[in-house]
């Protein structure tokens, strides 16, 4: 049992509520992005303790037995993974996530957050962090390479930092003029403002990778233009509308267009020891619970720098 103390407001929490993806399950408690400390473990649990300060990102169960289970890519579940809310369990239970003063979950499924982590700052890497590190070390994203990041929120700014953490040559792509400068503070080494249609052209055939974080409908074609030979789209952001693709935008370059979402338990434990090593942490605003509201109006304008957290001892 662990006592929540932050909940990130993720966009897919805007979705969900919305039911703009169609999978809404109500009464719904939203919330992915857990930190809190253990207040009480059952008799067979060995991994924690009471006071333990602990996170729960965006599952919490899966079926344990299919290769992607075993090879610790739990995410990726075949039979499904169980989500942290609006998921039904084996008993036909609804999960309830993090927008809560407590919550229970298996051990296995609970991650340990590092001495050096503010609990308020580590509460996006359990989703925000984890969907932009699990693809840049599955394309094994470092130094050498030009790496662009589309769209400056949530996901993009921890994109930013893991990139540049990592060695790679980061390029922000913004539709808003005033985020250069953001970008810049960031670690950032180039903004282009994608209205500039000469600057994008001047970038076409110039990147090894590009990650989209964007979670509204957009032109993926122009973006594939950016990618040099055989160089790689990587989709994060989940519009709730199918994207338009031109099949000669993947062809005539050898450019592949791929997804990835969030990461398994060992892999988001290892994205938390390492941003606990090297001091990557997300940029957050802390709200009580009451401005909620408020909290999803803004993130869907963009007014956020860069996650809002929710403080749940104002519930």
């Amino acid at each position: 049992m662990i006592e929540i103390l932050y909940c990130g407001i993720c966009h897919s929490d805007i979705h969900s509520v919305r039911d703009e993806w169609g999978r809404g399950n109500y009464p719904m408690v939203p919330g992915h992005e857990i930190v809190g400390r253990v207040s009480r473990t059952g008799a067979g649990v060995t991994r924690f303790k009471p006071g333990n300060l602990v996170g729960v990102g965006c599952f919490v169960d899966s079926c344990r037995g299919c290769s992607a289970c075993k090879s610790g890519q739990e995410n990726y579940c075949e039979k499904g993974a169980l989500f942290t809310y609006n998921s039904h369990d084996k008993e036909g239970n609804a999960t309830r996530g993090g927008y809560s003063s407590h919550i229970v979950v298996d051990e296995n499924y609970v991650l340990r957050i590092p001495d050096g982590l503010s609990p308020n700052r580590a509460a996006p890497l359990l989703c925000a962090g984890i969907t932009t590190y699990s693809p840049l070390k599955h394309w094994k994203v470092g130094r050498g390479h030009s790496l662009g990041v589309v769209g400056l929120g949530g996901l993009g700014h921890m994109a930013v930092k893991f990139g540049a953490s990592l060695g790679a040559k980061v390029t922000v792509f913004s539709s808003s003029a005033h985020k250069r400068e953001e970008s810049s503070h960031l670690g950032a080494h180039n903004f282009v403002l994608t209205k500039e249609k000469k600057t994008m052209d001047g970038l076409l055939n110039s990147f090894d990778f590009i990650i989209d974080t964007v979670s509204a409908t957009h032109d993926v074609d122009s973006l594939l233009a950016l990618l040099r030979r055989e160089g790689t789209l990587i989709l994060v952001g989940a519009p709730g509308d199918p994207l338009s693709l031109s099949t000669f935008s993947l062809i005539m370059g050898r450019r592949t267009m791929a997804g990835s979402l969030i990461g398994g338990i060992k892999e988001t434990q290892e994205m938390l020891d390492y941003c606990a090593k090297r001091d990557v942490q997300a940029d957050v605003e802390v709200i009580p619970v009451s401005r909620v509201n408020e909290a999803y109006e803004r993130v869907l304008r963009g007014d956020v720098r860069y996650r809002f957290v929710l403080d749940m001892k104002t519930l």
